[in-house]
């Protein structure tokens, strides 16, 4: 037995996924997924690069979807929130805004080191702010499901222009 640092104790050698000697973790383990060896067997369209890194169909991920996204200048989602998920986007270079509230009323502005939160049910926008420079990020979900439920009734404090950022879960307006 072992005590953590709450002072709680851990029965480690007799749970049955701890067998020694086993080589259980071998294969179900902990996974590295390089960089250059991320899936981008997904729809793709213009303005747009998305990759799973981690999700079920590649190591098996049942409460977590991760990978990265590359928007081109001025691209922009569709008004839109994600259910009950969570997300948290991580800046890697750009300059990202995000758009919020019922009216789109609320702005914020993060680059490369930021990480943004989008809680379950909020209505937002996603914006690369940069009109020459792409936006890369990475992206995490707290569940595999890709729920998008676009909010076509928002009359937004300000009009979307004319490029989208429309992927297979974000859909045009």
């Amino acid at each position: 037995m072992s005590r953590d640092s709450h002072g709680h104790t851990h029965d480690h050698d007799t749970h049955p996924d701890h067998a020694h000697g086993s080589g259980r973790w071998k294969h179900d383990g902990v996974r590295v997924i390089k960089g250059d060896k991320l899936d981008a067997n997904t729809a793709q369209t213009p303005g747009m690069l998305r990759q799973a890194a981690i999700n079920q169909a590649r190591v098996g991920a049942q409460k977590i979807w991760a990978g990265t996204v590359r928007i081109e200048p001025n691209a922009k989602t569709g008004v839109h929130h994600h259910g009950e998920l969570e997300s948290v986007i991580y800046v890697v270079s750009g300059r990202a805004r995000m758009r919020w509230g019922d009216r789109l009323e609320y702005v914020a502005e993060a680059e490369a080191g930021d990480f943004i939160f989008v809680p379950p049910f909020v209505p937002h926008q996603e914006i690369n702010a940069d009109p020459t420079e792409p936006l890369q990020c990475v992206l995490v979900r707290s569940d595999n499901e890709a729920v998008v439920v676009n909010i076509d009734t928002v009359d937004p404090v300000e009009k979307p222009e004319a490029v989208y950022w429309v992927d297979p879960i974000h859909k045009h307006p």
